[in-house]
């Protein structure tokens, strides 16, 4: 199944990458590469992680790399909806409140 990279998803990756490259250079442009490869072998097998648990309507599936969640959801093709790291509250990113 073909994967899509959300923008948001895309400037996270970008993010992550210049975070690493602080303290490691060599290493951001190598994990952010496993990183985007997590989430192109997505799918392969999409159904393959499950949804969020506190919101199963949503259709949000969540894959964990290293400390990074990707969350996703899968219709004719795979989203990436965002990448984000594990200590983030990731249900507010995903559901903001509505003002």
């Amino acid at each position: 199944m073909r994967v899509h990279l959300a923008e948001q998803a895309r400037s996270e990756l970008f993010e992550i990458g210049e975070w690493i490259e602080r303290d490691s250079p060599t290493r951001a442009a190598s994990f952010v590469e496993e990183l985007y490869d997590a989430c192109m072998r997505l799918g392969d097998m999409p159904n393959a992680f499950a949804r969020i648990r506190s919101r199963p309507e949503s259709g949000i599936r969540m894959r964990v790399y290293g400390n990074y969640l990707i969350s996703y959801i899968v219709g004719t093709r795979v989203d990436v909806l965002h990448i984000v790291h594990g200590a983030r509250n990731y249900e507010e990113i995903l559901f903001p409140p509505k003002p």
